[in-house]
């Protein structure tokens, strides 16, 4: 006869289900502060389900911090997405993306699926933060670097990288330099800005390129051809937006 404490065993596997519940339960909460008018109420509870983070000795919230930036910045892109959007329709398509990215992305760990993480990360990061209209130059220059930054190291960590440190604070600078510069003459392609366009190429081209390296699956013609179509899409993005500046002007 088995014991009291097989018998109930199966029970613990409900621990499974009950997280993506509440995983489910999140966006859904977000988009209904969100319609009530109570932003605060939704960025804090997207804040609060990384509770866990300070459940631990204070000398280690930096690194749970750190650990958590990626799903931190997802969720409070998609709370500005929301806040955004023209009506309940794309409120809910955010909600359903948070969903997504809550139940099946941000539990994968693997190579490839991390570095998907990092990269929708710095994506959505970036588009929030160059919709925030009120922003100063000072602001999308600082937030650009830690956006990136954060997301770097999410992505070279996995790999364990031994200049993890060093090459993700390289991008942090490099992407907070390129935001400055092209902060003085600020362009959007419909909602995405030429800032967010230009350091996604960049980004999703040379993690593509270390992703490979890491693989053994990298070749000179695989780099030439990841530059050339880098080079290309820079220069189109660039000139178009020249065309666009010059055009308002003689407007």
């Amino acid at each position: 006869m088995k014991s009291l404490i097989e018998r109930f065993k199966p029970i613990a596997g409900f621990s499974k289900y009950f997280h993506v519940g509440l995983n489910v339960l999140l966006p859904l909460f977000v988009f209904i502060f969100i319609r009530l008018n109570f932003i605060e109420l939704a960025v804090f509870i997207v804040i609060l389900s990384k509770w866990r983070m300070f459940s631990v000795k204070p000398r280690f919230w930096p690194a749970n911090l750190r650990a958590n930036s990626v799903d931190i910045i997802v969720g409070l892109s998609i709370v500005i997405f929301m806040i955004h959007s023209s009506g309940p329709t794309w409120q809910l398509f955010w909600a359903l993306i948070y969903g997504l990215w809550l139940v099946f992305l941000k539990p994968a760990n693997t190579s490839i699926f991390v570095s998907i993480q990092s990269l929708v990360a710095q994506l959505l990061g970036l588009m929030a933060l160059y919709s925030w209209t009120s922003a100063n130059t000072l602001e999308l220059t600082g937030l650009t670097g830690l956006i990136c930054f954060l997301s770097a190291r999410h992505f070279f960590d996995n790999f364990d990288e031994p200049y993890a440190k060093f090459m993700s604070y390289t991008w942090g600078y490099f992407t907070a330099a390129l935001a400055w510069i092209l902060s003085f003459w600020l362009l959007f392609y419909g909602t995405i800005s030429q800032p967010t366009l230009i350091i996604s190429v960049l980004g999703y081209s040379i993690a593509s390129l270390y992703y490979l390296k890491n693989q053994n699956k990298l070749n000179n013609l695989i780099i030439r051809q990841f530059i050339f179509i880098m080079v290309i899409v820079v220069v189109a993005i660039l000139g178009f937006g020249i065309y666009k500046l010059g055009d308002n002007i003689t407007k």
